[in-house]
């Protein structure tokens, strides 16, 4: 009995980076500290648990004609939780795994829902696996409330791990709109063969009229269908040159810090049949194939043995929503309205982020020495870049990122500075739209994660 209750409440202690790295370090990180109940000595049967939280305190400029809460406002500070996450997840035993996630995004001063602000964290992730092979990681199949995504690997992210402070949100193509928080109800297939990684899924998309928001009506603009219900086929495909990528949850890492030695080419497809509908000029309702793909490379490198890492991402993405389709958006909005009929922004930080057409997205980052502040850590500065030509906007848009990260001990306690410069589109008389100007916002973000 005695060893059953240790055994209990036992928390191990793990290091923060495989055993074959560690020595190739000229400064090792204290070891992070992690809730696993091990089942087997070895520890391949086991439970464990996580937690991760991001801080944000910002400011922002506010597009032209923005209130809150009626007030006008040219900038605004906030303090808000980004991401709140709580994970449950094990090796049951040779076949059989879970994965659970309960969290919240997005919660500020303005967070409500039904006029509530307390119902706010919902299950993100809640699936189940099957391994067919005990040996090898060729083919396992699961099904359940997933990220398991086609588009690309900041699709479905692992948001802990991320360099840039935020990902890039325009790659979780239907966030809020036929999903929730990119998540969908899927079955699939992923697994690895040799060095090529491959998952495919069949998804359930939820109608957009469930989303909260007024259900979308045809117009010229192709807006989501409030019409029928079609299923999503998706998939997404990498080719590992160096080393394979873990394998072990649906997320993807966003870089490793020199951990491992990572260079990919990745490929991504979803497509869905009559998922969009709009108006002809004739007024007939005419519905829309939505059909996103995607090519891009990712390089997490360690340098000089590792003494310091690169880290980076570029991609060409396109996005056929169907005719004209445009959508605003801004990440944790700070601002409720907006009294200028010009703009087209809309409130806050919004801009328009998603839309039918073609992106190229890019970012690189470079890790310094480990031991470059000693016992608190290093830095590592990125940068990143958007460029998106839409149909229904006459201007490209344009986002410009650069921050700096500070690991204090890697990506369980990091510090990080971020500034973006964001396009602001105004309607002209003859209804072009057009970039105006820009706008800024800047943010701190603290990450805690175990």
């Amino acid at each position: 009995m005695k060893k059953i209750i240790l055994l209990s409440l036992k928390i191990g202690i793990g290091c923060a980076l495989p055993a074959d790295a560690q020595d190739t370090l000229p400064h090792k990180p204290a070891p992070i500290p992690e809730l696993k109940y091990r089942f087997t000595p070895d520890g391949s049967k086991y439970i464990k648990a996580t937690f991760m939280n991001q801080l944000w305190v910002r400011w922002n400029q506010s597009n032209p004609g923005t209130t809150v809460n009626g007030a006008p406002q040219d900038n605004a500070v906030d303090i808000g939780l980004r991401r709140t996450r709580m994970q449950l997840y094990g090796q049951l035993t040779d076949h059989v795994f879970f994965y659970t996630q309960f969290g919240m995004n997005n919660f500020n001063f303005l967070s409500q829902n039904a006029g509530n602000r307390k119902l706010q964290a919902f299950f993100h992730d809640a699936l189940g696996e099957y391994k067919v092979f005990r040996r090898g990681s060729w083919l396992t199949l699961g099904g359940g409330l997933t990220i398991v995504n086609g588009l690309s690997r900041f699709s479905q992210p692992s948001v802990s791990t991320i360099m840039t402070t935020d990902v890039p949100v325009f790659l979780q193509a239907t966030v809020d709109q036929t999903d929730e928080f990119a998540r969908k109800l899927s079955i699939y297939a992923r697994g690895q063969l040799g060095k090529f990684d491959y998952r495919i899924a069949l998804s359930d998309p939820f109608p957009v009229q469930t989303n909260g928001q007024p259900a979308p009506v045809p117009g010229t603009h192709a807006t989501f269908t409030t019409y029928g219900h079609t299923k999503q086929y998706q998939g997404f495909f990498m080719y590992n040159l160096f080393d394979r990528e873990p394998h072990t949850t649906p997320y993807m890492a966003g870089t490793y810090l020199g951990e491992r030695k990572v260079l990919n080419l990745e490929g991504g497809i979803i497509r869905q049949k009559n998922a969009s509908w709009y108006t002809n000029p004739t007024g007939d309702t005419l519905f829309s194939d939505m059909l996103l793909w995607s090519a891009a490379v990712f390089a997490d490198l360690p340098l000089r043995h590792n003494k310091y890492a690169l880290s980076a991402y570029a991609g060409f993405f396109s996005t056929d929503y169907g005719p004209r389709y445009i959508r605003n958006s801004g990440t944790m909005n700070p601002a409720n309205g907006n009294n200028d009929p010009l703009s087209y922004n809309g409130a806050g930080n919004a801009y328009p982020m998603f839309g039918t057409g073609s992106s190229i997205y890019a970012q690189v980052g470079f890790r310094l020495p480990n031991d470059l502040l000693g016992v608190l850590g290093t830095l590592m500065p990125y940068a990143s870049f958007r460029h998106a030509a839409y149909e229904a906007l006459k201007d490209p848009v344009q986002v410009y990122d650069a921050g700096v990260n500070w690991l204090i001990s890697g990506h369980q306690s990091k510090v990080s500075l971020n500034y973006q410069l964001r396009p602001v589109f105004r309607t002209q008389p003859n209804g072009e739209v057009v970039h105006a100007s820009s706008a800024g916002a800047a943010w701190l973000q603290y990450q805690v994660a175990f």
